[in-house]
């Protein structure tokens, strides 16, 4: 009779060795798939000189450490979580809003690392299952396929976490800097030496936004196009407004001041709202303790002494 754990291994190695033929009949030429440039690619006269404006991108120094140490696993690997988890154009944009400045290919190989370590506790726990329990191998390999995912999930869960923190932290901050660049423009500074001033004088994810929008118009962006790349940049819809609005007042010539005073209110009322939602929220789950716990002891409190005077009289 065949152990358990004996099967269990085998059925692993064996897993192992279908993916490594796989791979090795993926990369045999006569079955490789050759995509449009590769084929045109021997016909293309090659320029000597390359304009700076048209550079190609440049790969993240992590992609090419991986795909140096693990060949085409790391590519299959990193297609497939642009394949789950969107690709990447997206990610980016969700690394831009979690103010996170690494790449989209240093992201992905933390994927990978968080699928390892999935793969390695799916691993544990399906050997634990097969060898105490006496499952079948079939559920193991189940339950090392859903470690891996779940891995893999955890760390793309984790970035809108992030995300999810530093929005509701400008949300906190956001009607404060606009009091200040209210109080700046109506001292006489404009509206670019305010967000300067307020970058430099203020500590926190707002105000670094904010050098980065000054340093995006002193590089010679224009005013509008500079402040709506602020509003993409960041997880909140207020700062997309207060954008919209302060071009629109410079534009016009509105009163600046007026405006970011009139934005400040805005925020303040937004904040409410939000802190009124989550008031009404916690009020439920305040309900669940009392509910569950108090009310249980109140009613045993107030019928133990009668049953135990029904137990005496009789």
């Amino acid at each position: 009779m065949i152990d358990s754990r004996t099967l269990v291994v085998g059925a692993f190695l064996g897993l192992l060795l279908g993916i490594g033929l796989a791979l090795l009949a993926g990369l045999l030429p006569w079955l490789r798939r050759r995509d449009l440039d590769a084929r045109i690619d021997p016909y293309l006269r090659r320029s000597r000189s390359a304009s700076l404006f048209s550079a190609p991108a440049a790969t993240s120094r992590a992609r090419v450490v991986a795909e140096n140490l693990l060949g085409p696993v790391a590519q299959r690997a990193l297609g497939v979580l642009e394949r789950l988890t969107g690709g990447a154009d997206q990610l980016e944009r969700r690394l831009r809003l979690s103010g996170r400045r690494s790449s989209t290919d240093s992201f992905r190989i933390e994927q990978v690392i968080f699928g390892g370590v999935g793969l390695v506790a799916g691993v544990a726990i399906a050997l634990l299952a097969v060898g105490t329990r006496g499952a079948s191998p079939l559920l193991g390999l189940l339950i090392v396929l859903l470690g891996v995912l779940s891995g893999v999930l955890l760390r793309d869960y984790l970035l809108g976490v992030e995300i999810a923190r530093r929005a509701s932290r400008m949300a906190r901050e956001f009607p404060t800097v606009a009091d200040l660049l209210a109080l700046a423009v109506a001292a006489g500074e404009s509206p670019i030496a305010a967000m300067e001033r307020v970058a430099r004088t203020s500590s926190g994810a707002l105000p670094d936004e904010f050098a980065a929008t000054v340093a995006d118009i002193r590089s010679g962006t224009s005013v509008a196009q500079a402040l709506a790349s602020l509003g993409s940049r960041t997880p909140l819809q207020s700062l997309g407004r207060f954008g919209e609005g302060v071009s629109v007042a410079i534009e016009r010539g509105t009163p600046l001041a007026d405006v970011l005073r009139a934005q400040a209110q805005d925020a303040r009322e937004s904040s409410k709202r939000d802190l009124m939602e989550t008031a009404g929220r916690r009020e439920i789950y305040m309900l669940m303790p009392v509910v569950f716990f108090v009310m249980p002891l109140v009613i045993v409190f107030a019928i133990f002494p009668g049953l135990a005077v029904l137990e005496i009289s009789v």
